[in-house]
């Protein structure tokens, strides 16, 4: 804002420096007496005064192609748009060549409100003129670039129905920026009141949203303004911008929180290098934790504000990385949204073709892990006006933005919509389970890891909640995955998940019992996988294996006997053999890995120890297993 206003400010007064070296176009005293006014008013900066001034100077003489061309500044300047076209349109009529300049601004404004086609034309007929600096010149084509999108946008319009959220999220004040969990079971959004920004939430009951309520004292305060969050999946950790507080080290600084029973734990200040004496703002994080994306004018930037991301290590958070030139562009790039997928960016920008402002974009991962150039969200997702601060539910069928431009209950109100299917990312749902000891039914804080079985890399890794057990982890559709629980003291668990072919809308909801590590207790181990009358390792049994490697290094004492199982089919000295030498691959795989021999035992058991009824296919796979049990300590 500070340069469009100094920009305006120069353009005044070029405009009466150019009318001071030369002979008015009009010769009217009195309207040269009032836009003497003027002048001296806008010296004062009593910018009313002095357009007052200006229009009885245009009242005196409709003609005086100075007093509109000043007065369509002032106008601009005060964000009275349409009356400044108006003034514009004055001056190209009466005088066509009075400046070049004008074609520029009243294309630019023009587009700003919706008006393409007159906008191109304006901006087509200032490219004529000879000795145009670069910058203007890029600046024009860009505006073009922007009537062309726009037009063709319009006759091509999406579906969009937005529907307000209700009495229990907006009030008569402003609600915007709202982020869900992955079960949507909560929202949470800002809210100002009396030009203060604090945090609201709002719960899920029943398929409704409840009345919100103010989020917590750890994190909203009196005297600051918080806003522009991020909530992990789980709704546990509460990442948030907080400008000018006494413990951060710029003018805006990204803060964390973590989830504390039924509240918030107090929030602290991300360290160097995602925040500097800069501006840092608007995070969004990745569904597993590790990637921080957000939004600064940092030096190594592309110009204005850029997105950047910053990766989480066992050493913390690394240098932040600018997300390049198919995302960032000379101008502002904003609130960006990553998806649960992790590969869907949602932002805004006004540096891309647009239909004026700032427009809602979304830009895919490619398989070679680089972002491809931003599609705009389209016509009338997007307007002549600015649009942030989308976000998504996880199975990302609904968006959730703000408006003040829908008739809702006053100010901005949060509405949701449902997004065009070209336009939503990879299918995801999640997994919700509990974590409690076997005996005596105590919730329990475990280690939670989630792993993309064919690449052998966690996708997810946190701990189940301390006081409740729980927790929840987003999953990509079309892909296998598996999932270890593990407490010491405790067996650990394993379950595997196959998204291949599963409808997002059924999620995984699971309870866990975990049995303390005693002589008899067992585990399956679901993640080890053989082919069909087969007994060497796939690949997808590595993540699975090295968990059992780590288990038996962590409690050096224990012993264990590996079993291999088989169903009824088949002939029976086969299964025998086979469940024998599946045993044993997991057995040299352990030796291979530095477990000392003597501590385990393998054995094959065939079909004689099923755990269901051999009637159907899936009770027979769950016969068709792999398990190690404690037999001394």
């Amino acid at each position: 804002m500070r340069v469009l206003v100094f920009s305006v400010l120069l353009s005044l007064i070029s405009v009466f420096t150019i009318a001071q070296q030369r002979q008015y176009s009009t010769t009217d005293r009195a309207a040269i007496k009032y836009f003497a006014l003027a002048n001296t008013s806008l010296d004062d900066h009593l910018y009313d005064e002095a357009v007052e001034n200006l229009q009885k100077a245009i009242q005196e003489d409709d003609k005086f192609v100075e007093a509109h061309a000043v007065l369509g500044d002032l106008l601009r300047q005060m964000r009275r748009y349409k009356e400044s076209i108006d003034q514009y349109t004055r001056v190209i009529a009466l005088n066509p060549e009075f400046s070049r300049g004008i074609y520029l601004k009243t294309g630019e404004l023009e587009i700003n409100n919706a008006q393409y086609v007159r906008a191109q034309e304006h901006l087509q007929k200032y490219l004529t003129y000879p000795n145009i600096e670069d910058k203007d010149i890029y600046k024009a084509k860009k505006l073009i670039n922007d009537c062309i999108f726009s037009i063709q946008a319009i006759a091509h319009p999406v579906p969009f129905k937005p529907i307000n959220m209700g009495a229990e999220i907006n009030t008569a004040d402003d609600e915007y920026l709202p982020v869900a969990t992955a079960d949507e079971g909560m929202l949470i959004f800002t809210r100002k009141i009396n030009n203060n920004e604090d945090f609201y939430k709002s719960m899920k009951v029943d398929n409704k949203w409840q009345t919100a309520t103010y989020l917590s004292n750890q994190i909203n305060t009196p005297q600051y303004n918080e806003g522009a969050e991020s909530i992990s999946q789980d709704g546990k950790y509460l990442f948030f911008t907080g400008c000018n507080r006494p413990d951060g080290l710029g003018r805006c600084d990204i803060y964390i929180a973590q989830k504390k029973g039924d509240d918030w734990g107090k929030p602290f200040d991300l360290s160097p290098p995602v925040n500097t004496t800069g501006w840092e703002s608007q995070p969004s994080i990745s569904a597993d934790g590790k990637t921080l994306y957000f939004v600064s004018n940092r030096k190594g930037g592309y110009g204005g504000y850029d997105i950047w991301k910053s990766t989480l290590s066992e050493k913390g958070w690394g240098d932040p990385e600018n997300l390049g030139p198919n995302i960032n562009t000379i101008y502002d790039e904003q609130s960006p949204f990553i998806h649960p997928d992790d590969s869907t960016l949602y932002f805004c920008s006004n540096g891309w073709p647009g239909l004026g402002g700032k427009d809602l974009f979304v830009s895919r991962l490619s398989k070679e892990g680089k972002w491809q150039k931003p599609e705009n969200l389209g016509y009338p997702i997007n307007s002549s006006g600015d649009e942030n601060g989308l976000s998504l539910t996880a199975n990302g069928t609904y968006a959730f933005f703000s408006s003040n431009n829908l008739n809702g209950y006053g100010g901005f109100d949060i509405y949701t919509f449902e997004l065009p299917p070209n336009l939503r990312p990879h299918q995801v749902t999640y997994v919700k389970g509990t974590v409690n000891d076997a005996k005596t039914k105590a919730p329990l804080e475990a280690a939670v890891e989630i792993i993309d079985l064919l690449k052998n890399q966690a996708v997810f890794q946190d701990y189940s909640d301390a006081k409740q057990g729980d927790f929840l982890a987003t999953l990509t559709a079309g892909k296998n995955y598996g999932l270890n629980i593990s407490k010491s003291g405790y067996l650990f668990y394993s379950a595997n998940f196959s998204l291949i072919g599963h409808e997002p809308k059924n999620p995984f909801n699971i309870s866990v019992l975990l049995e303390p590590i005693e002589i008899g207790n067992k585990v399956i181990l679901n993640n080890i996988f053989f082919d069909t009358n087969k007994f060497d390792l796939k690949p997808e049994s590595v993540a699975e294996l090295d968990q059992l490697v780590s288990f038996l290094t962590v409690n050096p004492t224990l012993h264990i006997e590996i079993s291999g199982h088989t169903d009824n089919v088949g002939n029976d000295q086969l299964n025998q053999t086979l469940s024998e030498n599946r045993a044993k691959s997991v057995y040299l795989y352990l030796i291979n890995n530095k477990v000392v021999a003597s501590r385990l035992v393998f054995k094959g058991y065939g079909k004689t120890q099923p755990i269901a009824p051999n009637t159907t296919e899936d009770d027979r796979k769950k016969n068709r297993r792999t398990e190690f049990k404690i037999i001394a300590k």
